[in-house]
């Protein structure tokens, strides 16, 4: 086998390489390349020949590089079953133009080639795949290639920088018969990425690829990420679950986010998937769902901090610490009386600074303002604005705490109105 061991290519420069049998015949030329996936992953395992007979599939193992740059199968060389090893990708079919994730760079990508590298047999294949071309080098070779010879192509693509994600980071997701492709997105990363990013993502994945991505998430994730994309979209990943799957993100989702969702969906999904919910999270969805959407309470969360107005610094504390709820969203602690009617507020950080046994109702705001359920979207921005708010505690008939707005939300309101 003439060989430079670790010589480079490309799918595109290996596209019509002419292949010929043990006695110099022509038999076809290079139409796509078969690489193994889970164990065999990044291992070219067969090329695809286009020839007079059709498509035949050539183990990688009986064809040989000559120095010319052409191939040349072994003496007695026959065709393998197209369908013999079906855990295959095949690059030009399956990933070449396709859309994958770049993890690092927060953004979906467009594969413009794929890097391979020859190497001695004794390595365990002759071919294996390296990168993804996913920059302007892999679109140089494409848009050249046929105009010019490989050798000067290759010349010229060269000179390109290159914008490439190591095969490592790819994998294969079925997600309907026709295969798709994305990067690798471990858990650990995933958890790490901003659920702005993730719906970035999203928002740019075609339907199949971004279902497929989004079933990969777990609920928390998967919660976070559906807030921050658009309410269309919203309701198409839902609708690609069944109502138990759907159940079990919208329960993670903050309460106003979850109600505003469910609202937005047709009514017999909207009761399939509050069917399948955990009574807790249900029942507050389920009272949010009550109120006009440009009220107070359509805007409002029923996730807070409340304790008594008599209790103590340490109370404070001791709630702060049992709250099931998004505790990067806590920035005040309400108090409230038996009856729960609302008594004031204690921001955070003065809450941290206080000793454990400093009596609450010393330190609460001297102000408390609130409104009622039945506010008015544009009266609840007044006064946000008016009082320079981060929360607006909203209260019923019977000033009973009942929910929060937050200042995000009032933000969404407003920018919407532009």
């Amino acid at each position: 086998m003439h060989v430079n061991n670790g010589q480079e290519s490309s799918l595109t420069l290996l596209e019509g390489t002419p292949v010929v049998d043990a006695g110099g015949q022509m038999r076809g030329r290079v139409a796509d390349v078969a690489v193994g996936t889970g164990q065999d992953a990044g291992r070219v395992l067969s090329l695809v020949v286009k020839s007079a007979r059709g498509r035949e599939h050539f183990d990688i193992q009986v064809l040989r590089l000559t120095e010319a740059g052409g191939l040349v199968m072994a003496a007695g060389a026959v065709p393998m079953a197209a369908n013999q090893n079906e855990n295959v990708l095949l690059l030009r079919q399956d990933l070449l133009d396709r859309q994958i994730i770049d993890v690092h760079g927060r953004k979906v990508v467009r594969v413009n080639d794929v890097d391979l590298k020859w190497q001695a047999v004794e390595r365990g294949t002759p071919l294996q795949v390296t990168q993804v071309e996913v920059g302007l080098r892999g679109a140089t070779r494409r848009m050249l290639k046929g105009l010019l010879p490989a050798s000067r192509v290759a010349s010229i693509a060269s000179h390109v920088p290159a914008k490439v994600i190591p095969w490592e980071f790819v994998d294969v997701i079925e997600v309907d018969p026709a295969r798709r492709v994305r990067l690798k997105i471990e858990h650990e990363r995933l958890a790490q990425m901003h659920p702005a990013d993730i719906a970035d993502i999203l928002e740019e994945l075609a339907p199949a690829e971004r279902e497929a991505v989004f079933q990969t998430l777990d609920e928390e994730v998967a919660a976070e990420a559906l807030e921050e994309v658009e309410p269309k979209l919203q309701r198409a990943l839902l609708a690609s679950l069944d109502s138990e799957g759907a159940a079990d993100i919208v329960e993670e989702m903050d309460p106003d986010a979850a109600a505003d969702l469910l609202a937005d969906l047709p009514e017999a999904h909207s009761d399939a998937i509050l069917e399948s919910m955990e009574p807790e999270e249900r029942h507050e969805v389920e009272e949010l769902l009550e109120f006009r959407e440009d009220s107070a309470a359509g805007y409002m969360t029923t996730d807070f901090v409340a304790v008594s107005h008599e209790g103590s610094v340490a109370d404070a504390i001791e709630a702060l610490r049992h709250f099931e709820g998004d505790p990067e969203t806590v920035s005040e602690i309400y108090l409230v009386d038996e009856r729960r009617a609302f008594k004031g507020s204690v921001p955070l950080l003065r809450l941290m600074l206080a000793l454990p046994e400093s009596r609450l109702a010393v330190l609460t705001e001297s102000q408390v303002i609130s409104c009622r359920v039945d506010t008015d979207e544009d009266k609840v921005a007044e006064l946000f604005d008016k009082y320079n708010l981060r929360t607006l505690p909203v209260v019923n008939s019977g000033d009973k705490l009942v929910g929060i707005v937050e200042a995000d939300d009032v933000i969404s309101f407003l920018r919407g109105r532009t």
